[in-house]
């Protein structure tokens, strides 16, 4: 299961796919394609449904057709898999899109920035070079203005130096509450509870001083509301997982009995969906897929 830091973090690229080519010309120094338009893409990269590959998330630049895929995934600390995995996400999206491709890898610290950045040997004359951005990467937003067209880099500044010189923290704090402030209403009190759980105590103490009143919830309430946003996240992926079983099933003439369907729509294991999915290629009947 997803950690909750892996999921704020994704949830800000979620919430506005523009943060990715934003971090990438602002803070990585890339050079992008002209682009008219932003969007969310399809993060399963799976060509051959027995080996499944899904990115955290996939950002599409596009301008009358896709000029560049974005591959984001939030890293919370290194795992050696994902030097093997890594590469076949940039593959299959590029296969898939026809159009140049790139992996942007969200480190929330700096020794797995640091791990992240190696360039990954795919094998003689080849290597992929991830391009990563740790916490000191992420820009100080402190200009209101700038926030205010683009909120979730200002939290995602406050999550990134929130811990630091006290002073800054508050400026950058005060900067992403008042961005926050014009948001729908769900969204504004998930930020500024995700703004108070960045920062340090000594920070938080000294933003409650200032004149302007926030309205924190506190850490329960953020509990609460991140869990239920999350909780909603992974209902719309297993409603996609169960559909894809299916899918499968009668594709290959197998098609479920009333008390059959009714048990793989009730899995609420993401896991065991996703093994379905393998296991419906082959398996004989549908009673052989079920079987424990």
């Amino acid at each position: 299961m997803p950690s909750q830091l892996h999921e704020m973090l994704l949830l800000l690229f979620r919430n506005h796919p523009a943060l990715a080519p934003e971090l990438l010309r602002e803070a990585l120094h890339v050079d992008l394609p002209s682009y008219s338009e932003v969007r969310l893409e399809s993060a399963d990269l799976t060509d051959i449904v027995p080996a499944e590959y899904r990115a955290d998330l996939v950002v599409l630049l596009v301008d009358g057709k896709p000029v560049l895929g974005i591959i984001v995934e939030v890293q919370l600390h290194p795992d050696p898999r994902k030097r093997f995995s890594w590469p076949v996400y940039v593959a299959g999206l590029r296969a898939r899109l026809a159009c140049p491709c790139c992996l942007l890898v969200v480190a929330a610290s700096g020794r797995t920035a640091r791990w992240a950045a190696e360039p990954i040997a795919t094998g003689p004359g080849g290597q992929l070079v991830p391009l990563v951005l740790g916490p000191d990467g992420v820009p100080l937003i402190t200009d209101s203005e700038r926030a205010r067209q683009a909120p979730e880099l200002a939290v995602l500044s406050v999550m990134a130096h929130g811990q630091g010189n006290v002073e800054t923290a508050v400026r950058i704090a005060a900067t992403a509450a008042e961005a926050a402030a014009g948001l729908d209403e769900d969204i504004r009190v998930l930020y500024l509870d995700l703004i108070e759980a960045a920062l340090s105590e000594a920070a938080r103490k000294a933003f409650a001083m200032l004149p302007q009143s926030y309205e924190f919830q506190g850490p329960s309430f953020k509990k609460g509301k991140l869990e239920g946003h999350l909780e909603g996240q992974l209902e719309g992926e297993l409603k996609g997982q169960t559909s894809a079983v299916l899918t499968v099933l009668e594709t290959r003439g197998l098609v479920p009995t009333a008390s059959q369907r009714a048990r793989l729509l009730a899995c609420r294991d993401i896991d065991t969906v996703k093994a379905w999915i393998a296991k419906a290629v082959t398996a004989p009947s549908v009673d052989a897929l079920l079987e424990e």
